[in-house]
């Protein structure tokens, strides 16, 4: 199997789109198509359903996103494994979905690559519903992520809490004035998105929705916005006077759990992993 054909499907999965694809992919809109023509040769079925303006995905189409980043994953998984260096026996693959690095992993990094001598690791950022999936596939060792994972196969702990904080880059303003100012709402999950509905109704609408804490943070400082954050990605800003905790305003937690699959054949590196990551979680 030809893994650009695999890409490029996955690409026009993603962006419902032939010229976006080939543009994301470098190609011309005709050799996209004629990728997907070619896969779907191969399979001996139809992947998409073209209409003037609107390329859905098949029922085929839809099976085959599974696997097609199954294998995709597999494969990378396997070009890295067999360049390990001298050194390094094992790689351990970690997931994360977007803005736990930033928020809860980063600091730890460094601690897990001492603390496990001769592992090699592999971090990915990535949706919670993709990771439980190649949990089960074998080509993720460990998901991260602000929700435990649901499937019945799979192992979860929870590691700790990361705090959110309503700052302001405006000065020292209450929760009355935050309408005043752009506010920026970040994408901190589910569980964050119903009690933000709950708790803070008097929110104005955002003007910017993003993923990124990092990207907010920036936002913020520079446009006098508002937005959740935690709490170590705020303490220098807190400290040099740039950024201030709105007046009244309580501060949102989110749980951080780490999931895993029980018959993984790396199960004492992942539970070294995991001993790691809750030393540093409890510091």
């Amino acid at each position: 199997m030809d893994t650009d054909l695999l890409k490029t499907f996955l690409e026009v999965a993603r962006t419902r789109h032939f010229g976006k694809a080939a543009d994301n992919l470098f190609l011309t809109r005709s050799a996209v198509s004629f990728r997907v023509k070619q896969l779907e040769s191969v399979l001996g079925v139809a992947l998409f359903a073209r209409q003037r303006n609107n390329i859905q995905l098949t029922s085929a189409g839809e099976r085959m996103l599974v696997h097609a980043e199954a294998i995709l994953t597999a494969w990378e998984r396997a070009k890295q494994d067999i360049s390990l260096s001298n050194e390094q026996s094992i790689q351990l693959a970690i997931g994360a979905v977007p803005n736990i690095w930033g928020a809860y992993l980063q600091p730890v990094l460094q601690p897990l690559h001492q603390a496990l001598s001769g592992v090699a690791l592999r971090t990915e950022e990535l949706p919670h519903s993709v990771m439980s999936r190649q949990l089960l596939a074998r080509t993720l060792d460990v998901m991260i992520s602000f929700d435990a994972p649901q499937m019945d196969e799979l192992e979860h702990i929870k590691l700790g809490e990361v705090e959110l904080c309503l700052v302001s880059g405006a000065g020292d303003i209450s929760l009355a004035d935050v309408g005043q100012y752009p506010y920026v709402k970040v994408n901190w999950g589910t569980a964050f998105n119903i009690q933000h509905a709950r708790d803070f109704v008097g929110l104005p609408l955002p003007s910017m929705h993003t993923g990124s804490a990092a990207m907010a943070l920036d936002f913020v400082l520079n446009n006098q916005a508002t937005a959740f954050l935690p709490h170590h990605l705020i303490q220098d800003g807190l400290a040099q006077g740039k950024l201030h905790l709105v007046q009244d305003a309580a501060s949102l937690s989110r749980s951080v759990y780490l999931g895993y699959w029980g018959q993984n054949d790396r199960l004492a590196i992942i539970q070294s992993a995991i001993g790691v990551l809750q030393q540093k979680a409890a510091l």
